[in-house]
């Protein structure tokens, strides 16, 4: 019987373990599948803005902020009621920007591979300052 439940309470940790190692993420990968979005965004502290905001310390940071950036109703709100960028947050975004915010301006159609989703959100929080 004993062993029945260290199995048990293995197994019911078990895909919770492996779902924090699947959303881990490999930077360097990240930086590669980043570049799609250096079209619209710089991430280094210091770059200007582009069509996008700059996302140095996105991570931690309310939804809509950058100083001088004209945002989209949307995310203005989004930030107005709290909305921080973080893993979780950034997930849903990155999949499906308009899921998030139906009338944002970001023309992007999402990242759907699962991998490389974990992977450019592992660079951007390491990259924007948010990953120490």
């Amino acid at each position: 019987m004993r062993q029945v439940l260290v199995l048990g309470a293995f197994l019911a940790f078990a895909p919770a373990t492996g779902a924090l190692a699947q959303q881990a993420g490999d930077p360097a990968a990240g930086q590669r599948v980043f570049n799609q979005c250096m079209a619209c965004h710089t991430i280094q502290q210091g770059q200007p803005n582009r069509v996008g905001p700059n996302l140095h310390g996105v991570i931690g940071r309310k939804a809509g902020s950058v100083e001088g950036f004209r945002y989209s109703a949307n995310l203005k709100q989004l930030g107005e009621g709290g909305h921080t960028w973080n893993e979780e947050t950034l997930r849903p975004y990155l999949q499906n920007p308009k899921a998030v915010a139906p009338q944002g301006i970001m023309a992007f159609p999402g990242i759907r591979n699962e991998t490389q989703l974990n992977d450019v959100i592992a660079y951007v929080k390491q990259a924007s300052g948010g990953g120490q």
